[in-house]
């Protein structure tokens, strides 16, 4: 398997395996829309989710205040 397919795979388990709107799903979210051109909306269906729910998923307290 070539290099490319074996990190996109990987990034896609770590989406799966992280929670939504924690560091480490936001930081496999940036690479994997680097890796792959889509953006974040494009990436979220792709996991079932939409903009809102990775959002609501954060604790209150470590969201940035709107």
């Amino acid at each position: 398997m070539a290099p490319f397919l074996r990190r996109r795979n990987a990034l896609w388990l770590a989406l799966r395996r992280a929670e939504p709107g924690s560091a480490p799903f936001d930081e496999a979210l940036l690479e994997l829309s680097q890796l792959t051109g889509w953006d974040r909306v494009r990436i979220l269906a792709g996991l079932g989710l939409f903009q809102e729910e990775a959002e609501e998923d954060v604790d209150p307290s470590t969201k940035e205040p709107t």
